[in-house]
Formats: C-alpha cells, structure tokens, sequence
C-alpha cells in the first residue's frame, strides 16, 4: 500500500461512489479490508485534448471480496496531476445500482 500511495501528492483526495471522497491512505486500508484477491483487466487508457493534465483508466474490474464473492463491472479512474506529476485527484465511476445490490454493506 505505501507504493500506491506515493504515487499520490500529500493533500490528494480519491472519490469512491461508495464511499464519497477519502485520502489515499484511508481509501486503500478500506478497499484491502474489504477485497479478497481482485483483477483489473484493461479496456484503453485515455489522456486530455486540452492538455489538462489528465488521464482515464477504463477497465472492467472483478472485485474479489473477502467474503469470497466476486462482483464483475467496467470502471474508470479519472487521474488529475500535479506540476510534479503526482495524483492530485483520483474520481471512480461506475453504475453503483447493480454494485450496491451486489455488496450491500459488506464495503461502506
């Protein structure tokens, strides 16, 4: 986990649509604590038009829980970076309906 964070710049906020917007650290102890053994299979990488210093990751996760279960959905993390080119921003998207009806309370 110290590797993932350090990715991330000191003051980085992540958005989860599970659990609204966290620090990196929290974040990632909360999803260990909850996942079993997860992969992420990648669909495109994207980056900004604009210039914005910006990039996508869509990718269809199959989230392993602890509990055993497994949860299958397209994903993508939206990175924002930093002049140092650290993650400033992390924002999940995905349909939280069918997720929710999946997990229920066994990750928030």
């Amino acid at each position: 986990m110290d590797g993932i964070v350090a990715l991330f710049s000191n003051d980085a906020q992540i958005y989860s649509p599970f659990l609204g917007w966290m620090s990196p650290r929290p974040f990632f102890a909360k999803l260990r604590e909850a996942s079993g053994q997860s992969r992420i299979e990648p669909i495109d990488t994207l980056v900004s038009v604009t210039g914005a210093p910006r990039a996508i990751g869509y990718f269809v996760y199959h989230w392993g829980l602890k509990d055993g279960s497994q949860v299958r959905f397209d994903c993508c993390d939206v990175f924002d970076f930093d002049v140092a080119g650290l993650i400033q921003r992390m924002t999940i998207v995905y349909d939280t309906h069918p997720i929710r009806a999946e997990v229920g309370d066994k990750y928030a």
